[in-house]
């Protein structure tokens, strides 16, 4: 679909996104390609140190200085929601874009040997997160004429594997989130909710569940067309979809 689209300089000039996991990972340079295309964001992850490079490299570059918003998922109250949204309300007034990909994986395990607190720590980060943050930032996207969510997925929450055990079932359960999201406000407001999928790429995670492969043969994090693909689904350019699940080889029209 976004084979032959080149993205406009400002293509997201005036829009407020809120990207979670900034610090690192995919995170990283697409803050940094947000902030190319006129974003005015607000970067959350868990890292202060890993928020502030960001920072500096955005500044750096010239672009708008991000908001930065540490906060840890795994132990985030429903209170701490509430403060971030409120803060939002203060700050912006609106939000334009909320990108779900903060995401904790563990080394691969048979579930008989997952323990309990490995369990609820991936299904706290990776599926509860998601929606105490949606919930109580719904009231700020809908102020947005065009709002667009997007949840970063997985192939294994589709094609479940051994060995993925919570990692997989919570993004299965982010999938599902997504898609309830979707149809619940597709008639009475303007946002969108939609799951990317960018399938294998050479990230800290990837290598936790893989340490002994040859990652150079992977997409890196900054790939043109994997942030391409993010822009374009941010961006008004990818109304009205919504309820959907894109993979990335599809949009690119590389893949089936």
């Amino acid at each position: 679909m976004i084979r032959d689209w080149q993205p406009a300089p400002d293509l997201l000039a005036g829009r407020v996104i809120l990207l979670t996991g900034a610090g690192g990972g995919i995170g990283r340079p697409l803050a940094e390609t947000l902030a190319a295309h006129g974003a005015e964001l607000v970067l959350l992850d868990r890292s202060i140190p890993a928020l502030e490079a960001v920072d500096d490299a955005i500044v750096a570059a010239g672009h708008t200085r991000p908001a930065l918003y540490p906060m840890d998922f795994s132990g985030a109250t429903e209170a701490d929601y509430q403060a971030l949204a409120e803060t939002l309300e203060k700050e912006f007034g609106r939000l334009d874009g909320l990108v779900h990909n903060a995401a904790l994986q563990a080394t691969l395990r048979p579930l008989a040997h997952t323990d309990t607190a490995h369990w609820l720590r991936l299904l706290q980060v990776n599926l509860t997160a998601p929606f105490l943050l949606t919930r109580n930032l719904l009231g700020l996207l809908a102020r947005s004429e065009d709002a667009s969510v997007v949840s970063v997925s997985d192939e294994v929450a589709v094609a479940p594997r051994a060995y993925w055990n919570a990692y997989a079932v919570s993004k299965s359960g982010l999938e599902t989130l997504t898609r309830i999201f979707a149809e619940e406000t597709e008639t009475n407001t303007g946002i969108r909710f939609n799951v990317f999928d960018p399938g294998i790429v050479r990230t800290p995670m990837r290598k936790l569940a893989y340490p002994a492969e040859d990652a150079s043969r992977h997409r890196p994090p900054d790939d043109p067309g994997l942030m391409r693909a993010f822009l374009w689904l941010l961006s008004p350019e990818s109304r009205p979809h919504t309820g959907k699940r894109w993979r990335l080889e599809a949009l690119l029209g590389t893949g089936a």
